[in-house]
């Protein structure tokens, strides 16, 4: 691990802590060249009503009008959940040299937990991996937030079980 990995994962979750307050699951993701924040984005899956605002595709498409290429070698991203396949492809496809993560994904993660698509040698480019920087942080903010929504979910509910 870099010096620098945890000050910018403490990045990307401000950028969690976002979607967070919000009302969206949080995730966040920062995109590093040369040492300088180039791109920062949280999840917006639910306010935007679309499927592919993942934190981490956001954060590749302002890096790559920030820098003016859809190549983005000598970048590293970091975000604090283990990427999805649709993530991981879009690392790969954007040819992001560096992907450093919080808190592995059991159910979607694509960078070493359920598959490693960021590192499949058929394909024509993988990213340098570091997983868990910070992850019990990160992951503990996942935690929280899934057990708040189920608990608001119950409250709701057994408000209408009086009526």
């Amino acid at each position: 691990m870099c010096s620098d990995d945890e000050r910018f994962m403490e990045l990307a979750i401000s950028e969690a802590g976002k979607a967070e307050a919000i009302g969206e699951v949080p995730i966040g993701a920062v995109i590093i060249h040369n040492g300088e924040v180039i791109a920062r984005c949280y999840n917006k899956r639910e306010t935007l009503q679309e499927p592919t605002a993942h934190a981490e595709l956001m954060a590749i498409e302002e890096a790559s009008r920030k820098l003016g290429t859809w190549r983005l070698s000598e970048c590293t991203l970091y975000v604090t959940l283990e990427p999805c396949p649709m993530c991981a492809g879009a690392i790969v496809l954007s040819r992001i040299d560096r992907l450093v993560y919080g808190a592995a994904d059991p159910k979607a993660g694509c960078a070493g937990t359920l598959m490693n698509l960021v590192q499949e040698p058929r394909f024509n480019h993988s990213a340098e991996v570091t997983a868990g920087v910070l992850g019990d942080r990160c992951g503990r903010m996942l935690t929280d937030f899934f057990h708040n929504l189920r608990e608001n979910k119950k409250k709701a509910n057994d408000g209408r079980d009086n009526l």
